[in-house]
């Protein structure tokens, strides 16, 4: 079988930060790597569970709704994927994702989609374990830009 794309990155030279993980068509994949791979700490199901639902609720009610694809975690729990439509430029996607993190870090009140007719495991959310998770992304990516998408050698 062929090997997959995401195989193919060296993971004990990947850090935290945001990436370009490949470009199907019309598609581009970021790699929004939340924790360093292989290093014991890892996202928190609950945690991670709640900063989907903000991250995918945020995005999708942006002006840019429309080219958002897909959010969604990595199995490994080192991070998530955004794929959006070719035609957000790169600076807006880094925009949007320090926006996002921003508005996770600021949140208050009821998740969004966490009531049992929504949500497929409606008791596993961590509202603050998600606030972490983003403040420290927002430290992460305060300069990124686009060079630094590229993964590490």
């Amino acid at each position: 079988m062929k090997r997959i794309a995401s195989f193919c990155i060296n993971h004990d030279t990947l850090t935290e930060g945001m990436y370009t993980s490949r470009v199907d068509g019309d598609v581009v994949t970021y790699d929004i790597r939340m924790v360093k791979p292989n290093h014991g700490v890892y996202l928190d199901p609950p945690a991670a569970h709640t900063f989907e639902h903000l991250f995918a609720t945020y995005v999708r009610n942006t002006k840019y709704s429309d080219e958002v694809v897909y959010v969604g975690p990595m199995g490994c729990r080192t991070g998530f994927y955004f794929l959006v439509r070719d035609t957000m430029g790169q600076d807006t996607a880094i925009q949007l994702v320090k926006e996002t993190m921003q508005f996770v870090c600021e949140f208050e009140g009821i998740i969004p989609g966490s009531a049992k007719e929504e949500c497929g495991n409606y008791l596993s959310h961590d509202l603050e374990g998600a606030k972490r998770i983003a403040e420290k992304m927002r430290t992460v990516l305060k300069d990124w830009t686009p060079e630094q998408l590229t993964y590490p050698e």
